[in-house]
C-alpha cells in the first residue's frame, strides 16, 4: 500500500502539469459539456501501472478483486469494470507522455533488439478479428507468429532509452532507423542488424558505431577485448524481455481492442521503467569502449 501511495503521488504530480498544458492547447467548443469522470486520469494510470507490479495475470480479476474490494478505501469512486475500460482510453496519451518522462538516457553504450508480441495462436490466425488489418505474420528464431514486433533500445544499466512498435513482418533494421535519433556512441546488436548500409548511415548521421556478431561465412572484423566482452553480455537484453513478458505481462492473446492492447503495452513498459533493480550490462571499463 505504501508503494501504491508513492506511485499515485508521482503520477498525480505529472498529470497536474500535463493536463494544464494540454487543455491550454485545445480548441474550445461552446456546446461541449466537458463533464468530468468519477475518477481522475492519475487514478487510471496508477491502476494500470500497478497491475504490472502485482502478480495477477488477468486485469479484470485484478480490478474487481484488488481495486474494487481490497483497496476500496483507496479508490472509493471507482466505476464498473466496463466503464473503467472506456475511461482508460482517454488516458492513453497522458500515459504515453508519462512513460517518456520515466525512460532513461543514452550513456554511450546501448543494446538494441526486438521481441515478438503474438496476438493469437497460429491456428487461429484465419479467424482473428481484433487486429485483422494491423497485425502481420512474421518469423523469429522461435518460428512463425502473428502479431507485432517491439523494437527497443536499452542503455548499459538496463534503462529503456527508446522503443517503437511495428507489424510482425517488419525487418529489425527498419525499426532501428526510427530509434537512432536518441543514441550515440556504441550500439550492440545481434546478427539481424548486420548491414553495411545501415552501419555507414548510423556512423555518418548519428555518430553511432554499430557492433554486431558475425555470420558463419563472414570474416571477423577487428574488435577490442572490451568490445568482444560487450558482445557476450548482449544476452542481458533477453533477460529484460523476459521480465517485460512474464512480470509486466506485455504479451497475451486476450485483447479485445487496439486501444486496450496499447494501454497494456505502455503501462507495462512504464512499470518496468519504475523497477528499482534492472538487469545490467556490467563492465568495469565499459564506457571507454564507446569512445
Amino acid at each position: 500500500m505504501e508503494y501504491l501511495t508513492t506511485l499515485f503521488c508521482q503520477v498525480d504530480d505529472f498529470c497536474k502539469t500535463f493536463e494544464a498544458d494540454f487543455n491550454r492547447t485545445l480548441i474550445s467548443k461552446p456546446n461541449s459539456r466537458n463533464r468530468k469522470a468519477s475518477i481522475s486520469t492519475s487514478e487510471i494510470i496508477t491502476v494500470w501501472i500497478y497491475f504490472h507490479h502485482i502478480r495477477i495475470r488477468d486485469f479484470k480479476s485484478y480490478y474487481l478483486w484488488q481495486i474494487k474490494t481490497i483497496w476500496k478505501t483507496a479508490f472509493p469512486t471507482m466505476p464498473s469494470y466496463n466503464r473503467f475500460i472506456e475511461l482508460a482510453q482517454r488516458a492513453l496519451l497522458a500515459m504515453l507522455v508519462f512513460l517518456s518522462t520515466q525512460m532513461g538516457k543514452c550513456t554511450g553504450i546501448s543494446i538494441v533488439d526486438s521481441t515478438i508480441l503474438s496476438v493469437c495462436h497460429n491456428r487461429r490466425i484465419h479467424r482473428h478479428k481484433v487486429f485483422k488489418n494491423i497485425a502481420q505474420r512474421g518469423k523469429s528464431s522461435m518460428g512463425w507468429f502473428y502479431g507485432f514486433k517491439l523494437h527497443a533500445v536499452f542503455n548499459h544499466v538496463g534503462e529503456l532509452v527508446n522503443f517503437c512498435l511495428t507489424a510482425g513482418n517488419v525487418d529489425d533494421r527498419k525499426g532501428l532507423r526510427q530509434m537512432a535519433n536518441k543514441l550515440f556512441g556504441l550500439l550492440v546488436g545481434d546478427r539481424g542488424y548486420i548491414s553495411k548500409e545501415l552501419s555507414d548511415c548510423l556512423e555518418k548521421r548519428y555518430n553511432i558505431t554499430l557492433l554486431t556478431g558475425k555470420k558463419k561465412n563472414m570474416e571477423s572484423p577487428p574488435q577490442s577485448p572490451e568490445q568482444k566482452r560487450l558482445l557476450k553480455q548482449r544476452c542481458v537484453v533477453e533477460t529484460i524481455f523476459d521480465q517485460l513478458k512474464n512480470l509486466c505481462q506485455i504479451e497475451h492473446t486476450r485483447h479485445r481492442s487496439e486501444k486496450g492492447f496499447l494501454l497494456n503495452l505502455i503501462s507495462g513498459l512504464t512499470a518496468y521503467c519504475l523497477f528499482a533493480y534492472k538487469p545490467q550490462m556490467f563492465g568495469k571499463n565499459a564506457l571507454a569502449a564507446a569512445k
